[in-house]
């Protein structure tokens, strides 16, 4: 039988080199195309290269000649497109760029699955962003934390789009290709707009993965700053239980073509940013002293994905509950503070420095 390919674009990346552990470990032959811009995407490769077999393509998605390369040596069956610009602070200061690595690139994988490979199974990481501050949705401050009052379930796949930013635009626009791509091209095409993700391998900073940053922080004594009141609310995916919708969506193919499902941990898994300050002083047992800033430019109060759509098309549920993986994230960070600072203050990676103190494997 032959051996199945999926190519993972940003496949270094926290997402990506998670997700590419999880298909090598499952007979699945990974290529990883990676340009490492990112700090922590040479941990993430080291590491990933201690025990999992996978090629390794340094390229960038605004490439199209490269990436046409890539996509040209192999058949893929699923391409799981990562690599992106994921910051909303960072669209606001250079759109450009936002809107080359998030849009143009987007198009570029998307065209060569159309040339080389178009039944492979396409899933795109799009983002709760497209849709806005919703403006129908009603929050109100319910107890200790912000939440809706007409959205019992969260926010639905049916919530009209408004793309508030330069990265909600980017990654809009990449969201509606890849819809259109399913239907004009008959790609097996979807469209994932995720949630707040979290796990292990996640270096996370102050403007993208919360999660991991309020962890890190805690841990290495760093200036922990919250925009707003710390009431604001978010539904969290562990990055396992996230990996396991991509394969059960690769797995059924005509489920989920030309499709966008919102992903995340739903109402069952909603924390706050004040939640996990306790859950970390717990563990920790010490105050974590906080700074407080104005609330930032599209600051939603609450985000609560209903995740009812792909529970269904794909008989898929989160099964790592908020404590599990708060946990599990801390126990990483602490086994590995030296690396982590590195990458945090910028110090070059010496070989073998992969945050789990094995040599990385050439691959």
């Amino acid at each position: 039988m032959r051996t199945k390919r999926v190519l993972i674009t940003g496949g270094a990346g926290f997402v990506g080199c998670n997700a590419a552990h999880y298909f090598g470990n499952r007979n699945w032959r990974v290529t990883v195309l990676d340009n490492l811009s990112r700090a922590g995407t040479q941990q993430n490769l080291a590491w990933l290269g201690d025990g999992t077999a996978f090629d390794f393509a340094r390229a960038d998605v605004r490439d199209r000649a490269a990436v046409d390369q890539v996509m040209s040596e192999e058949r893929f069956d699923a391409v799981i497109h990562l690599a992106a610009q994921v910051a909303v602070t960072t669209s606001v200061t250079d759109p450009r760029s936002d809107f080359m690595i998030n849009a143009l690139g987007t198009f570029n994988v998307l065209d060569a699955v159309r040339k080389h490979c178009p039944e492979a199974v396409f899933i795109f990481a799009s983002t709760n962003k497209v849709y806005g501050k919703i403006a129908g949705a009603q929050t109100e401050l319910l107890g200790a934390r912000h939440g809706y009052t007409n959205r019992p379930f969260g926010i639905d796949e049916k919530e009209p789009l408004d793309f508030l930013s330069p990265y909600g635009c980017s990654k809009g626009a990449a969201d509606q290709y890849t819809l259109d791509y399913a239907r004009m091209y008959g790609i097996p095409a979807t469209s994932f707009r995720q949630s707040c993700i979290y796990g292990t391998r996640q270096f996370g900073i102050e403007d993208q993965g919360w999660v991991a940053w309020f962890a890190i922080a805690s841990l290495l004594r760093r200036d922990i700053t919250i925009f707003g009141d710390g009431r604001q609310v978010r539904d969290i995916l562990h990055v396992d239980d996230l990996v396991r919708a991509y394969e059960a969506a690769i797995l059924a193919p005509d489920r989920i073509a030309g499709q966008a499902f919102n992903v995340g941990g739903g109402p069952q898994r909603v924390i706050s940013l004040l939640d996990l300050i306790a859950m970390l002083e717990l563990r920790l047992d010490r105050k974590i002293p906080l700074k407080f800033g104005d609330w930032r430019p599209g600051d939603q109060r609450a985000y609560i994905s209903d995740v009812r759509k792909l529970e269904t098309a794909l008989d898929w549920s989160p099964s790592i509950t908020v404590e599990d993986g708060i946990s599990q994230l801390l126990t990483w960070v602490e086994r590995n503070q030296a690396a982590i600072a590195a990458v945090e203050d910028g110090v070059p990676a010496a070989a073998g420095a992969n945050g789990d103190d094995r040599a990385p494997v050439a691959n």
